[in-house]
This record gives structure tokens, C-alpha cells and sequence, in this order.
């Protein structure tokens, strides 16, 4: 049956079309009219003049949160943003201007200052002289010092947390390498208190890994393979002395 010839139908079809009320086959077999035929298109327009003032007489509804929430499960948007938020994290630390800069104006002399002032605070020795290579002073966001990592040659690094931190029973504080490029690394469980020694990797260098950070995480680390879940606890460069 080919609606064009009746013309009563055209003009209700138009009408529901319009409206909103023609749904499914019936309006994809509409729709499938509208390109070749004018006077269809003509119609439509006219219901369109008609009926789309009478919208402004309509108060306005707004839909529940039940319905946003029901659109974000099935979309699975939610999921999306906290990837994209937990990216852009670790993009903003990587591309953080006054980081980098104060990156590129740490020296030797600053790494051996630091390890002076961990000696003068009679804090556990920390090892001095050929075996240390690298280290790193990780800091909170309102730059008070809270851990200093050492590591040398012999394949270990040492964490040392010289302000004790206050962890629920329930998470645990996770070392992370953050590269240059790609996701962060594991470095493994770092103590709230006190010092723990963990394996140095071989390709952990301040030139390939300029920067370590601790990230707060469920009991026993994160359990996503590919990166953490929790928030940065505290961070800091990781240089050569």
C-alpha cells in the first residue's frame, strides 16, 4: 500500500509524527518516504508550524535523577568517566609545569642535602657513598615531606616514612612508578610507619621513571593489574645523586 495516494492518511501520519507517537516500523517506513517525496516533506513542515508553538504553553519537566542514573548504568558512563578522571590524573602529573621544572633543576647536591637532613633528624641511617644511586623525597599535596626513597647498586631500594601516616585496617599504601610514557608500575606495599626494603627493578632510573608516588589502596594493593585504584597520597621526583 503506498501511503502517498491517501491523502487522510499522509496528514494523520504526519500528525503523529510529529507529535512523537508514530514509533517503530511504522515510523522507519515514514521516514523512508520523506526523500522522495515533497509533498510528504510539505506536510510534515506544516504539522511542524502547527504544533511545535503549543511546546511553550507546556510547563517544564525536568527528568528524576532515577533516570540520568538508569542512562549512565546502561551506557556504562560512569565507568567511562572514572577511567577518563583516573587518566587524566596521571597525564596532569606527568605534564605538571612547575614539577617538571623543578625536576629539571634538581641535583646532586640537593639529593645529598636531603639525605643530611634525614642523618640530623637521627632517623635510621640511611646509606651514604657508592651503594646509593637514587633517591627521591615524596611529599603531600602541601609539600610537607612524608617518606624518603633511597636505592643502590646492590638491586633494593629503601622506603622511609619520617612522618607516620594513619592507614584504616582495611587499605594499604602502594608505591608506584609513574614513566615518562604508558601506565604507572607496582612497586610494591610500602609501610605506614617505619622502613621497608623492595626490589629495585632494572629499568628503574629517574631517566625512564622520573617520578614515585604512593597511592592509598584497598588491603593488600590494588586490585586492578593495570594501574591503582586509590587516590595519591603523596609523590616526589626520583634523581640520580
Amino acid at each position: 500500500m503506498n501511503i502517498l495516494h491517501n491523502q487522510a492518511l499522509v496528514d494523520k501520519l504526519a500528525a503523529e509524527y510529529v507529535l512523537g507517537t508514530l514509533r517503530g516500523g511504522a515510523r522507519r517506513r515514514f521516514e523512508s518516504y520523506l526523500p522522495d517525496s515533497a509533498a510528504l516533506r510539505l506536510t510534515v513542515a506544516e504539522w511542524q508550524d502547527r504544533l511545535h508553538p503549543m511546546a511553550q504553553l507546556a510547563p517544564e519537566a525536568k527528568p528524576s535523577p532515577k533516570v540520568w542514573t538508569t542512562i549512565e548504568k546502561r551506557l556504562d558512563l560512569q565507568i567511562i568517566a572514572a577511567r577518563k578522571r583516573k587518566a587524566a590524573f596521571w597525564l596532569s602529573l606527568r605534564e605538571d609545569l612547575n614539577f617538571w621544572r623543578g625536576l629539571g633543576l634538581v641535583s646532586t647536591t640537593a639529593a645529598l642535602i636531603l639525605v643530611s637532613l634525614l642523618l640530623t633528624r637521627q632517623l635510621a641511617p640511611v646509606p651514604v657513598g657508592p651503594t646509593t644511586s637514587y633517591i627521591a623525597m615524596l611529599s603531600d599535596d602541601k609539600a610537607a615531606p612524608i617518606a624518603v626513597v633511597t636505592a643502590g647498586l646492590n638491586g633494593q631500594m629503601v622506603v622511609k616514612v619520617v612522618a607516620p601516616q594513619l592507614v584504616a585496617a582495611d587499605k594499604s599504601l602502594e608505591l608506584w612508578a609513574v614513566p615518562k610514557e604508558g601506565p604507572p608500575r607496582s612497586l610494591g606495599l610500602v609501610a605506614a610507619n617505619g622502613s621497608v626494603t623492595l626490589p629495585l627493578p632494572a629499568n628503574a632510573t629517574p631517566q625512564s621513571i622520573p617520578l614515585l608516588a604512593v597511592t592509598l589502596e584497598p588491603k593488600g594493593g590494588s586490585p586492578n593489574p593495570n594501574g591503582p585504584t586509590g587516590p595519591v597520597v603523596f609523590k616526589g621526583a626520583w634523581v640520580q645523586i
